[in-house]
């Protein structure tokens, strides 16, 4: 018989991810059941400020752009910039960059991955953790866990 060996999963839930979720889609219910099979879920503190720019964008009230940060911070651990993240932003960047011109064919600024995405995907990867997303930047690395 043999045995076998436990696996620990961590998972980096985004901003994408957690739009889902609030909007209740059938996406949202697959990034929750993700977020609660997950051993473990990480949450970089820059989708708090994604999620801020985005709902204020649209015009939601303060408190419940709060109400839904307070939702992130208390359903995952919150993950700040260190200097081995930082370093691996950069890298990251450039990576997901060529990715981005070679996937649309072209060099569109508006087609740019953000400086944002680029620090999700050096969370996940000095974390050793999967990203949740339907982003394109992310989609075919082996880091993501894809959302479609």
């Amino acid at each position: 018989m043999r045995k076998r060996i436990a696996t620990t999963m961590k998972l980096i839930a985004v901003s994408y991810a957690w739009i889902e979720i609030f909007l209740g889609t059938e996406k949202g219910q697959r990034c929750s059941r993700a977020i609660n099979e997950s051993d473990q879920t990480l949450t970089p503190e820059v989708v708090l400020a994604e999620i801020s720019r985005k709902y204020f964008g649209e015009g939601s009230k303060e408190l419940e752009i709060q109400r839904r940060m307070r939702t992130i911070s208390q359903s995952s651990e919150l993950i700040g910039i260190d200097e081995a993240i930082a370093l691996e932003s950069g890298k990251a960047y450039l990576e997901i960059l060529d990715r981005s011109k070679v996937n649309s064919g072209r060099s569109n600024e508006s087609k740019k991955p953000s400086l944002f995405d680029a620090i999700i995907l050096a969370t996940a990867r000095i974390n050793k953790a999967k990203v949740l997303t339907g982003d394109l930047y992310f989609k075919g690395l082996p880091e993501t866990i894809w959302i479609e």
